[in-house]
């Protein structure tokens, strides 16, 4: 009983770390429309306890392997859980990056790219690999794979987008590279919640 109190533990914070990145991409998409420093500092704080959460939940996981020994499912739930934890808070920490480079300028959005759509679909992809952990749902952890391609392509028209604006003005070409290292750290969130998607497959 002792083991099984231990592997709904591991489930719980697995969820609560979930719902941190859930929530520091929530607020970073409102920063792209309404940078202000309290929400960067938000932000930065969820990231920091994605850190400690990473931690809390590495020490679970070492426990269970050393002290009950798992096999067969147990197993693979608890490896997959070490992984899992890696991209999440990972997530939680280019949400961080994301604050910091739009505190520093206060940038605004000022001109029509597709990073909020790409902010969007981020947030989207995390939010299913949570629920395909929660309900062991095959479809919609593959869902998340095809989800990515969207995220790849909307990255390509936001680079197209910011190098024309380059091009054209020197006035906001300095904002301009700002956004494009946001759009690569949301194509970035993308890969790692297709990460997470592949390890919840491989737990299931």
């Amino acid at each position: 009983s002792r083991f099984m109190a231990q592997m709904e533990q591991l489930n719980t914070e697995l969820i609560v770390m979930g719902t941190l990145c859930e929530n520091a991409l929530e607020k970073v998409a409102n920063a792209l429309d309404n940078p202000t420093d309290e929400v960067s500092r938000d932000i930065i704080i969820l990231s920091k306890k994605t850190e400690e959460k990473e931690r809390e939940l590495e020490n679970i996981c070492i426990n269970l392997l050393l002290k009950q020994q798992p096999v067969a499912s147990d197993l693979r739930q608890i490896s997959s859980a070490l992984k899992m934890v890696t991209d999440m808070r990972r997530i939680g920490e280019v949400a961080g990056n994301i604050a910091e480079i739009l505190s520093q300028d206060n940038l605004r959005m000022d001109y029509d790219t597709s990073i909020l759509k790409m902010a969007a679909a981020t947030k989207k992809m995390v939010s299913n690999t949570l629920d395909a952990f929660v309900k062991s749902d095959i479809r919609t952890a593959q869902q998340v794979e095809r989800d990515d391609d969207q995220v790849d392509e909307l990255f390509a028209q936001s680079k197209h987008e910011l190098i024309q604006i380059i091009r054209n003005s020197q006035d906001s070409g300095e904002q301009a590279i700002d956004y494009l290292m946001i759009a690569k750290y949301f194509e970035k969130i993308g890969d790692h919640a297709v990460n997470i998607s592949q390890w919840v497959l491989f737990m299931i």
